[in-house]
């Protein structure tokens, strides 16, 4: 399967160049069912799923914290609304059987064991020491790692690879998924941390100040949450997308750069902003943390669905 889901980097296009079709709502695209995201008739990932990170160069404890939190939040109800859970919700309307997410196994690798310039050869590679079977391995990768296609055309990516660890049992070829997130702080913020930091090109609103005060591993968690929604709806190639598998729209990169209502190209949309930080979020998590997390595109009603 192709590497091809780059929420923030059309999220960067749309914002930055004022398509034309980014300025449009999802209700406006009813019309032309072309533009809805098809069923392919291919497995989604169900049942009890662990998501394991292997972090590849330096993060520290708090950041580790930061991205392990949010997964826990997936289903972990907070006792504020909005939160992680609810925005994750919008998922079940694609299943026919429950999917639940835990955290899994952590496995860091700070001594950069493949060096600091990696290939997508290298991240299956990373992705292979997790578990093979019921998971979902996400590599993260420090912001002094540069990856093949990092800023200049995705922020992260998604893919499936065969089992080395499962292969052949009971006569099936096992295959496996995982994902990719970069630390863009100090390579490109201005395109794969976006808003919280000002774009490149474009209109220059002031940025938002990120919720976890980290401009690099806040915008990894809006880029892991887009491309998780991916690997769920859509983890092996043939599940729903629209057009292009190998350049797919998926549930969350079919709604590039809205996180709230009244959002527009270069807008973030409408948030909530804590009163004694000034940070901009939309969902509440466990630990009393809060994140910003993208729109899904919700199927019941073939528009972009928020938060707030």
């Amino acid at each position: 399967m192709a590497l091809a889901h780059r929420l923030v980097h059309l999220l960067f296009l749309f914002s930055v160049f004022h398509l034309s079709f980014g300025a449009r709502r999802l209700t406006e695209l009813v019309h032309d069912s072309s533009n809805l995201l098809h069923y392919h008739n291919g497995p989604l990932l169900t049942g009890e799923i662990s998501v394991n990170f292997i972090w590849y160069g330096n993060f520290k404890p708090s950041q580790k914290a930061i991205v392990s939190d949010f997964i826990t939040s997936l289903s972990t109800k907070s006792p504020v609304e909005p939160s992680v859970a609810t925005w994750w919700k919008t998922i079940d309307k694609y299943q026919t059987k429950a999917l639940s997410l835990r955290l899994g196994k952590q496995i860091s690798d700070p001594t950069y064991s493949l060096g600091k310039s990696l290939t997508d050869k290298h991240l299956v590679q990373l992705a292979s020491k997790g578990e093979q079977i019921n998971a979902v391995n996400v590599v993260l990768t420090a912001s002094d790692v540069a990856v093949d296609g990092f800023c200049s055309s995705r922020c992260g990516s998604h893919g499936s690879s065969s089992s080395s660890k499962m292969a052949h049992v009971k006569g099936k070829n096992y295959k496996f998924a995982y994902i990719w997130v970069g630390n863009s702080e100090t390579q490109c913020p201005g395109q794969c941390a976006w808003p919280f930091h000002q774009p490149i090109y474009g209109p220059q609103a002031a940025p938002l100040v990120a919720p976890n005060n980290d401009v690099g591993v806040d915008g990894m968690v809006i880029n892991l949450a887009g491309l998780l929604a991916g690997t769920a709806t859509n983890p092996f190639g043939n599940g729903y997308y629209q057009g292009d598998a190998g350049a797919a729209l998926e549930a969350a990169s079919a709604c590039p750069g809205v996180y709230a209502k009244g959002a527009y190209p270069g807008y973030a949309g409408d948030l909530l902003v804590d009163t004694t930080t000034g940070a901009s979020y939309n969902a509440h998590g466990t630990s009393g943390r809060k994140y910003l997390l993208p729109a899904l595109y919700d199927p019941s009603t073939s528009t972009c669905s928020t938060l707030v």
